[in-house]
């Protein structure tokens, strides 16, 4: 799988650190094995290598067009799609009994780390519709659940996630789209939508909107939002597509990358009203939908890591082969040009790109199992503890590779000198492609806000002592390898400090107001990810220390690993001291910067 994503490090993850085989231990995945496993990723790697990653120039340079209220695409997307759905792909992480492949969602999470890596831009009508079916499975009826998800699990239905505004945005509490009841039971909607991944096309039979919409007369503010079920095509009494709803595209938005998933506008109720049914109870569709989000959220962070895997690769492969300069201490230029690679500056590049990417996939991975545990868990007060462990990791595992996935592609692009900023190579296209996961499902900043302001407080801090729990058992595996021990003296040190920082953060809370406290939340995330990235690392690095002790063959892939981790360690984990150092003063001259003075 050349250029695409490193089939030996996932399968590194996938078995060696995160030991996926023994989840065929429990009783959810009993009837799977190793060689299910394999089979699934080569399948995928093969479908990424063959069809996906071949046409992400052209889906790239065809961008969607608007005519006469159609989403007109290149027909090599939906070729593409109809291989990923004649795999099975769609199906992977379902229940059986749904028509799912009950596979673990570290397999499945595998799989899109290679096919976001191919073309995310493709792959990610797929992401978006399991999302949107998982979330009818947890919330909504029985009906519901046969009537859409079972057509979305068969990958004959895609889904979207209806969220945002013109006039509202992030500010969901703004929100105007409207839902009345009427007698049968459903609800007319009307309103307008606003950054709609998915939302018009001809790839599927149908498009199911998960809509969130308040009832007239209902509580202000998100109190007062719901989720509805808004199809494209009403569904007839056999389960057809039928009528048309009354949901019309408006207009696409032209992004400067991530061009292959279709961008919209859309209205809904322009002829009377559509047609839509409420999912759970009115009232509760923030929280319902924070289901499809949170998931959404990992997945963004996934192909954000991927999009920066498959670019170093691409760096890597190019460093190799172009030849120029001499090393610097040959002064015959006579002497045949040496490539790339061979200068110091350009592996410091090259390890930054590795340890960003390899970092982001393990640390997306590492919550995909915390998944299945969490799934599979007996004990409550273990379910309990991963549950914490999600809920807290969440927007790191969103907002990490978010922000350094696309640094890692801005040194590709470095890498391959002039030739990286035209479209000879992709590297410029990835970038582009890379450059909206930091906006898309959460800002950045709203990612910040939600791990200072909620998640490291949640519960008296149980969320923080859970994780505290979980990086001590890395520190305790790490103090025997001597090559990795003074990592973990390290490591060590700086969660202390990142510990401490949080708690004397929240100690001048009460005097200097939730404005002060959270005023630097962002440089709080980048400190918090890049402690939590340097454990990712660590355990990734145990391994590789063990396999070296045992003589374990691929030497050279295990001292990569090391001195990657060693990389980090001594390149971006100092970076986090200055951050720290700000954020202990709740220091205010961002927010106290009047408007005027700008």
């Amino acid at each position: 799988m050349p250029n695409i994503i490193s089939r030996r490090d996932l399968d590194f993850l996938l078995y060696e650190m995160l030991d996926a085989e023994s989840l065929t231990q429990k009783p959810l995945y009993a009837e799977h094995s190793r060689e299910v496993f394999d089979q699934i990723m080569e399948t995928a790697e093969k479908l990424g290598e063959n069809v996906f990653q071949p046409i992400a120039a052209l889906t790239d340079r065809e961008e969607p067009v608007f005519n006469n209220g159609r989403t007109i695409l290149p027909e090599e997307t939906k070729e593409a799609l109809d291989a990923y759905v004649e795999a099975g792909f769609p199906a992977m992480s379902f229940p059986e009994d749904l028509g799912g492949l009950q596979l673990p969602y570290l397999i499945s999470q595998g799989v899109g780390a290679t096919m976001g890596a191919a073309n995310g831009n493709v792959s990610g009508y797929m992401m978006l519709t399991g999302a949107a079916a998982r979330l009818i499975i947890a919330h909504g009826s029985d009906e519901q659940i046969a009537r859409f998800a079972t057509p979305m699990i068969e990958g004959r239905w895609f889904g979207t996630m209806c969220l945002s505004e013109p006039q509202a945005g992030s500010s969901l509490a703004d929100i105007r789209t409207k839902a009345e009841r009427r007698e049968d039971g459903t609800y007319k909607i009307t309103g307008n939508k606003m950054w709609i991944s998915g939302g018009e096309h001809d790839l599927s039979e149908n498009i199911v909107h998960m809509v969130l919409a308040k009832v007239p007369g209902g509580p202000a503010g998100v109190k007062g939002i719901s989720l509805y079920i808004v199809p494209k095509f009403i569904p007839d009494a056999d389960g057809n597509p039928g009528e048309r709803n009354d949901v019309v595209l408006a207009g696409l938005n032209h992004k400067m990358g991530n061009r292959a998933t279709v961008n919209t506008v859309l209205n809904f109720g322009d002829k009377g009203g559509a047609t839509g049914w409420l999912v759970g109870e009115e009232g509760m569709g923030l929280a319902a939908m924070f289901h499809m989000m949170n998931e959404a959220r990992i997945a963004v962070g996934l192909g954000a890591a991927s999009t920066a895997y498959t670019g170093y690769l691409h760096a890597l492969a190019y460093a190799k082969d172009r030849k120029q300069g001499r090393a610097l201490d040959d002064k015959n230029p006579e002497n045949p040009m040496v490539p790339i690679i061979e200068h110091a500056d350009v592996k410091r590049m090259l390890l930054q790109q590795k340890a960003y990417a390899e970092g982001a996939v393990a640390l997306c991975l590492t919550g995909a199992r915390m998944i299945d545990d969490e799934k599979t868990a007996e004990d409550e007060a273990e379910k309990a503890h991963l549950n914490l462990l999600l809920e807290l990791l969440t927007p790191v595992m969103k907002s990490w590779p978010s922000e350094f996935g696309p640094r890692a592609n801005d040194q590709a692009i470095q890498v391959h000198g002039g030739y990286g900023y035209t479209r000879d190579y992709p590297v410029e296209r990835l970038y582009r492609d890379n450059r909206l996961n930091p906006i898309h499902e959460g800002t950045k900043g709203i990612q910040g806000l939600d791990l200072l302001g909620r998640k490291v407080v949640m519960k008296e801090g149980a969320a923080m002592k859970a994780l505290d729990a979980e990086i001590r058992k890395t520190l305790d595996e790490a103090s025997g390898l001597e090559a990795v021990a003074a990592h973990a003296d390290t490591l060590k040190a700086y969660w202390e400090k990142l510990a401490a920082t949080t708690m004397q953060m929240a100690g001048q809370a009460a005097k200097a107001g939730p404005k002060a406290y959270l005023a630097n939340a962002t440089i709080y995330l980048d400190a918090f990810g890049h402690v939590v990235v340097a454990w990712i690392w660590l355990r990734q690095a145990i391994v590789a220390a063990r396999a070296m002790e045992a003589g374990t063959g691929e030497q050279n892939f295990y001292r990569g690993k090391l001195q990657a981790c060693r990389y980090f360690f001594a390149y971006e984990l100092p970076s986090v001291t200055p951050m720290l150092e700000l954020l202990a003063t709740l220091d205010t001259t961002c927010m106290e910067m009047d408007e005027a003075w700008f």
